[in-house]
């Protein structure tokens, strides 16, 4: 992370803040299921895979799917593509309009969950180093550890603002997912048609800088 430039970390903090604001979409819709926290629906999967809860784990098991075939999607762009970036989150910003107009004609709900898996699974592949990503956007866990380790580096006479960056994505995500909460009362089409601006928007940001 703290290779990423400030433009790159803007940009990324506000896509951190869309994936929350999704995510927070695909949990009131589905009842209880993640479009970008997968660690949530393996727990579900797991705990729900024997009994009366096995559709959930069935369902929690094709979002997480959807989510990997996004990334699939999202590095096989890194290679063909000269500038990958702005193109995922363009598709991502295809993606969830299109849900957004599935929700609008009442389709079934686990489709569209898989789908906006999908396109939030790409967005982290925007920045890719020796097959990894360099900044986790749609996801905390790994961004908290690098705020622990950040803090602990401070406390212990290290760097003294690398827990900032850290703090900024969570945050950011959080922030999202609060106001994708609020923007669920007035409708998932609505609501996702906002994130879909919003990822348009960051769309053209990134491919107005310099490469």
């Amino acid at each position: 992370m703290k290779d990423v430039d400030r433009g790159s970390l803007a940009v990324s903090a506000a896509l951190a803040s869309v994936a929350g604001f999704v995510d927070a979409i695909g949990f009131l819709d589905t009842g209880g299921l993640f479009v970008s926290f997968m660690s949530g629906n393996s727990t579900q999967a797991a705990v729900e895979v024997i009994g009366p809860g096995a559709l959930i784990a069935l369902a929690s098991a094709g979002i997480i799917a959807a989510f990997v075939a996004g990334v699939a999607l999202g590095g096989v762009a890194n290679t063909a593509l000269a500038r990958p970036r702005p193109w995922i989150v363009a598709g991502a910003a295809l993606v969830v309009g299109s849900v957004a107009l599935l929700a609008l004609a009442g389709s079934a709900t686990l489709w569209r969950a898989g789908l906006l898996a999908a396109a939030m699974g790409a967005l982290n592949t925007l920045f890719l180093a020796d097959g990894r990503a360099r900044v986790a956007i749609t996801y905390s866990t790994g961004t908290l550890v690098s705020l622990g380790l950040a803090l602990a580096a401070l406390v212990t006479g290290g760097a003294r603002t690398a827990w900032r960056r850290p703090l900024l994505l969570w945050g950011a995500l959080v922030t999202g997912a609060v106001l994708g909460a609020v923007a669920h009362r007035a409708g998932s089409p609505l609501a996702l048609a906002l994130a879909c601006v919003a990822l348009g928007m960051c769309a053209i940001t990134l491919a107005r800088q310099p490469t």
